[in-house]
C-alpha cells in the first residue's frame, strides 16, 4: 500500500468532486461505484432514442464550485448549458393568473431583485410592499434567523401574502429544498437566497443542460480523474468496511483491498450496511428522512412549445414544466417535475393523464402525447427539516471521512450541496500531512 492511498465509495457528484479535488493534487485514488454508470441521483438515461435524466436538474449562477470544477475539467461549457437570466413565470391554475419576474441584469445584487419584484406582474401593490420589506429584513439580517423555524412560520412572521407564498416562496422553497413549507428550515432557504440574490448579479441565473447529466457532469469529472492516474472502477460493490493496523480495508465482491484514507460518498441510508464494525458511523446518519422527486416526460408534437423554457405552475399536481425543445433540442418534449409529492398516490399512466390535462390549460388545443416516461426518485433528497443535524465529514474514526450532499453544510440537497460536500472531505486529507 502507498503512504497515502484514498478509496472513495461512491461514485455520485460528491464522491466524484471529491475524486477530482484529490487528483488535481496527484493524490492517488480509487472511486467505487456499485452501478455500471456514474452520477448517482445525477445520470442520463436512454429512452425512445432519446438522452433523458432520471430527474429534471437545474444549476444556478451562484453554484461557484460545481462551475469552478467544470472549467478545472475543461467540461465543454458553452455546448453543455444554456444560461438563462432570472425570468420566474409562475401559472395558478385555480386563478388562469401569471404571476411573472424579471430581474434587470444591468442592476447590480440585491437591486436586481428589487426591481424585479417592483415590475412583476400578478402582484398588488400590497403584495410587492411585503416582499420588498421582507427583502430588506434579510439583507439587514445578514440571512440569519435568530432561531430556525419552518418556512411557514417565518413567512408568516414577515407578513408575507397567500399571492406571495404561493407564487414566488412556495416554488422556490420546492425547487430549493424540496421539502413542504410546513418543514422546511428558514435558514436552510435564507442561505439559497443569500447565495443566489445578494452577491452577484448573474448568480440568480438559472442553468439549463443542454445534454444529459452524464455527458455534462460525470463524464468530463471521470475523464480528468483518469488522466490524472486515478482509477474509477464501475460495477464494484464495496460490501464492507473494516478498520486495520495500516488503515481500512475495502471487501468487494471479488478481492480485499487497503487503503489508508477513505471517503464514504453514499447516501446516509447506505452507510449502514457497510460500516456494521464502526456503529458510531450508524448513529452520526441514521436519523434522516427523505423526500421523493419524480420526473413525467411527455413526448408530444414537435411543433409544441412553451412561451419560454420554463414554466411553474401552482395548484395543481405539476410544480415546473420544462420545454427540452428549447434547451436541449428535443423538440415538443416537456419535462415536468413534481416535488415532495409524499400525498400523490396515483399510478404512473394516471399521473401523466392528470399531468396532461393541466398543461392543457397552460397551452391551448395541446394534444395527447405520443409516448410519457415517469421517472421517481423515491430518495431524492434528505428532508431538509428545521435544526436538522447533519453530521461532520469528519468522523469519529481517524482517516475516515463522510461526503454526500446531507453532511454539514449551509446548503439544502442540491448538486452544489453534494459538490462542496465533496470537496471539503478531500480537503481534509491534502491537509493532513
Amino acid at each position: 500500500m502507498p503512504k497515502r492511498s484514498i478509496a472513495i465509495i461512491g461514485g455520485g457528484v460528491a464522491g466524484l468532486a471529491a475524486a477530482v479535488t484529490l487528483a488535481n493534487a496527484d493524490a492517488n485514488v480509487t472511486v467505487f461505484e456499485t452501478n455500471s454508470q456514474l452520477g448517482g441521483r445525477a445520470k442520463g438515461i436512454q429512452y425512445q432514442g432519446l438522452s433523458l435524466d432520471n430527474g429534471q436538474h437545474i444549476l444556478l449562477g451562484a453554484y461557484r464550485e460545481t462551475l469552478r470544477l467544470l472549467k478545472l475539467t475543461h467540461a465543454p461549457l458553452h455546448q453543455t448549458i444554456q444560461c438563462i437570466p432570472l425570468a420566474l413565470s409562475v401559472l395558478d391554475l385555480a386563478q388562469q393568473r401569471y404571476f411573472r419576474l424579471k430581474a434587470p441584469t444591468y442592476l447590480p445584487a440585491p437591486l436586481h431583485i428589487l426591481a424585479g419584484l417592483l415590475t412583476a406582474q400578478g402582484l398588488s401593490l400590497r403584495d410587492k410592499w411585503c416582499a420588498l420589506r421582507m427583502m430588506v429584513w434579510m439583507k439587514w439580517h445578514a440571512f440569519t434567523v435568530p432561531q430556525d423555524e419552518t418556512l411557514a412560520a417565518f413567512l408568516s412572521r414577515q407578513h408575507q401574502t397567500k399571492t406571495l407564498i404561493q407564487s414566488l416562496w412556495e416554488p422556490l422553497c420546492l425547487a430549493a429544498l424540496n421539502t413542504p413549507l410546513q418543514q422546511a428550515s428558514a435558514q436552510v432557504f435564507l442561505n439559497v437566497l443569500r447565495d443566489s440574490f445578494n452577491q452577484k448579479t448573474h448568480d440568480a441565473d438559472v442553468l439549463l443542460a443542454k445534454t444529459d447529466l452524464t455527458t455534462l457532469l460525470s463524464a468530463p469529472w471521470a475523464d480528468f480523474v483518469t488522466q490524472q492516474s486515478g482509477r474509477i472502477l464501475t460495477s464494484t460493490t464495496v460490501k464492507a468496511i473494516r478498520q486495520t493496523e495500516h488503515g481500512y480495508a475495502l471487501t468487494t465482491q471479488e478481492e480485499e483491498l487497503v487503503f489508508s484514507h477513505v471517503i464514504i460518498a453514499t447516501g446516509p441510508h447506505q452507510v449502514k450496511y457497510l460500516t456494521k464494525t464502526l456503529p458510531l458511523l450508524n448513529q452520526a446518519t441514521e436519523q434522516f428522512a427523505y423526500q421523493p422527486i419524480t420526473t413525467v416526460y411527455l413526448q408530444y408534437n414537435k411543433t409544441t412549445r412553451l412561451s419560454q423554457p420554463m414554466l411553474g405552475m401552482v395548484n395543481s399536481t405539476s410544480q415546473w414544466v420544462f420545454d427540452r425543445g428549447q434547451v436541449c433540442g428535443q423538440d415538443g418534449l416537456l419535462a415536468v417535475v413534481i416535488s415532495a409529492h409524499a400525498d400523490i398516490e396515483m399510478d404512473q399512466t394516471t399521473l401523466a393523464e392528470t399531468i396532461h390535462t393541466e398543461l392543457t390549460q397552460a397551452i391551448p388545443q395541446l394534444e395527447k402525447p405520443i409516448w410519457h416516461k415517469v421517472v421517481t426518485e423515491k430518495r431524492a433528497t434528505f428532508s431538509c427539516d428545521v435544526n436538522l443535524a447533519r453530521p461532520n465529514h469528519q468522523t469519529a474514526y481517524p482517516n475516515l471521512y463522510l461526503a454526500g450532499d446531507y453532511t454539514a453544510g449551509d446548503y439544502p440537497a442540491t448538486i452544489e450541496g453534494a459538490v462542496r460536500s465533496g470537496i471539503a472531505a478531500a480537503n481534509l486529507i491534502l491537509q493532513d500531512n
